[in-house]
């Protein structure tokens, strides 16, 4: 049998007041996910371990059945993959995000939506001015300040918003915010400070004398912190945000970066499942394709996607059944309704839904219908990005599993407070995944 997984970032929600307290599940029309659900099986799944923070790099590592415990290194090393850059054992990568600051509050994660092509051409300046020595005559070319430069520091362009900060012997034991989880927050509160414990265990003394090698988690936070307030000094007299400034427009004026780490160590998921023979990852989000490619899964890049609501679903979709004639697992991720979620878009977050359920997972069931091979379908979010909080939470996100000839629970559509009732109950983390890989041939139990 062959193993489909499709997910929504963020999908899942909390009762919303304005819908009549429903959640945008239960209120959204979505057809095929109710189906599914209906003809299927269904239960609630933990994704966020005790002590981790609830993101997509957490969720969604331990939805393919990863022990976070022993993986976990953030967002930056996932990224780096993505995007190609091959780590040294001494770098410290870590997420950098372009972010809007108004009156010295966060205003937006994204740098105004900004577009990857604009991005490229501030990640270069910010290279140009932060991460190199620069004589006297190029500073005043480039119009930085006096005593700017850092050999230790590199930038690498991402995809929109999301980008890269490679520090040569920097210390991952840090404390750092994620711009989307404190909107309309004061951003001087929020700059890195050292760790002194990670997940409840105080962290062991060691010296950091050498500064040339490995830098201390104060002396990490300090430097990341000093490249916070000078990306502010030049990107409020780069061209792109004085342009955007004059049409009254959001400016991409500050990086803010976040979730570091080192090179993971991770099996494949053809070492951890014999089931797995070949696989392939599909998503616009840089993060996403890291963790398939250290999952051992081929990554396969869609015209159009953007991670956004205007992202390609048909594209994705027919790259999913390509896929599927091709690999036994096929992860479809698609990142539109976290991003409205985020923006507290009610609207916005409702249509994603619908336009994942319609143009999405319709397609990718009617060509399973027609497969010879028996496919298992999961649809699920990762956590749950509530538009009226524009924050993560991660409380447990409902998941169905559907095949041909798979004996039916009670559940009777897919949501949050439908799925309570569902034949598997509440599941936790690597749990997922070892249930989705039991559905095979042998245990297909035909309906009567």
């Amino acid at each position: 049998m062959k193993h489909i997984i499709v997910l929504g970032d963020g999908m899942a929600d909390l009762p919303v007041e304005r819908l009549g307290g429903k959640t945008l599940l239960q209120y959204a029309n979505k057809p095929m996910m109710d189906q599914l659900a209906k003809e299927g099986r269904c239960g609630r799944l933990i994704t966020v371990p005790e002590g981790f923070p609830p993101g997509s790099e957490v969720a969604n590592t331990a939805i393919l059945g990863y022990d976070l415990n022993k993986v976990y290194e953030g967002r930056g090393p996932l990224e780096a993959a993505s995007i190609g850059y091959e780590m040294a054992d001494d770098d410290f990568a870590i997420r950098c995000n372009i972010i809007t600051l108004e009156d010295g509050k966060i205003i937006t994660h994204n740098g105004g939506n900004l577009e990857t092509e604009d991005a490229r051409v501030l990640i270069d300046y910010l290279n140009e001015t932060l991460a190199k020595p620069i004589n006297e005559r190029e500073r005043l070319r480039v119009g930085a300040p006096a005593g700017m430069g850092c050999e230790r520091v590199k930038f690498i362009t991402g995809i929109q918003y999301r980008h890269l900060l490679v520090i040569k012997g920097g210390n991952k034991h840090i404390t750092c915010a994620p711009p989307h989880d404190h909107p309309n927050e004061e951003w001087r509160g929020l700059l890195v400070k050292p760790a002194t414990e990670v997940r409840g265990e105080k962290l062991e003394v060691r010296d950091y004398s050498d500064r040339d090698k490995v830098l201390s988690p104060e002396q990490t936070a300090d430097l990341l912190n000093e490249l916070i307030l000078k990306s502010q000094e030049l990107l409020a007299k780069h061209p792109f945000n004085i342009e955007r400034a004059n049409r009254g427009e959001r400016q991409a004026n500050s990086i803010w970066p976040w979730s570091g780490g080192y090179r993971p160590s991770m099996e494949t998921l053809m070492q951890q499942y014999p089931e797995i023979k070949s696989g392939t990852v599909i998503s616009a989000v840089d993060l996403i394709r890291g963790i398939g490619h250290y999952a051992g899964l081929k990554i396969v890049e869609v015209e159009g996607a953007t991670g956004l609501a205007d992202t390609n679903y048909e594209g994705k979709a027919e790259a999913a059944i390509e896929a599927l004639d091709k690999d036994d697992f096929v992860f479809v991720h698609v990142e539109a309704s976290d991003e409205a979620g985020h923006d507290g878009d009610l609207e916005l977050k409702l249509k994603t839904i619908e336009y994942l359920d319609q143009r999405l997972i319709t397609p990718i069931y009617h060509k399973v219908m027609q497969m010879d091979e028996p496919v298992a379908i999961a649809v699920l979010p990762d956590h749950l990005t509530p538009v009226e909080m524009r924050i993560h939470v991660g409380q447990p996100v409902p998941f169905l599993f559907w095949h041909k000839g798979i004996v039916a629970d009670e559940v009777q559509q897919y949501d949050e407070v439908s799925c309570v009732s569902g034949g598997y109950g509440l599941l936790k983390l690597q749990e997922f995944m070892t249930e989705f890989m039991k559905l095979q041939p042998a245990n297909v139990k035909i309906k009567q």
